[in-house]
């Protein structure tokens, strides 16, 4: 793993700020993140089932996901508004685990990554099942939330 030299939200004084991005070039850029949630058989039985008295969980969660990925610049301090283009929010059902491995994907073209809003999207899409089905599983666990992909920009395609 390498690792940049320079905080690029740090000011030469130590002081936070939003990095700015003006002179940089507009370029298609796309970023893919994942969360898994392990949670009980009999839950997880039950979402993909349908039988979830609140409705289609999973629905759900990817609304979520999407909503979510466009609010980002609203929960992460520093992090620009951008002009998403695309979010795709998949929930993938492993029966073998009990999980559910959520898989945002976002696109945009603009003057900085997009990395932050697939993590989000990942994220609460994983926040969403969690909340829907806590009033049955209270012991589910999200984890192995990451960067699988980025494409675009000045630092090009990187993936995990």
């Amino acid at each position: 793993m390498t690792v940049q030299n320079e905080l690029t939200h740090l000011d030469e004084k130590g002081q936070a700020r939003m990095v700015d991005v003006s002179e940089k070039a507009h370029t298609e850029r796309s970023a893919t993140a994942t969360a898994t949630i392990f949670m009980q058989p009999e839950t997880l039985a039950m979402i993909v089932e349908g039988k979830h008295k609140k409705g289609d969980v999973m629905a759900t969660a990817r609304i979520a996901g999407i909503m979510a990925a466009k609010r980002t610049p609203d929960l992460i301090p520093m992090c620009h508004p951008l002009m998403i283009t695309s979010v795709k929010v998949e929930l993938n059902p492993n029966l073998d685990d009990s999980s559910v491995e959520v898989i945002a994907t976002c696109k945009t073209v603009g003057q900085t990554g997009i990395e932050i809003e697939a993590l989000t999207a990942a994220s609460v899409a994983a926040l969403t099942l969690y909340d829907m089905c806590k009033a049955v599983d209270r012991g589910m666990v999200i984890s192995q939330v990451k960067l699988l992909e980025k494409v675009g920009g000045k630092s090009g395609h990187w993936i995990r």
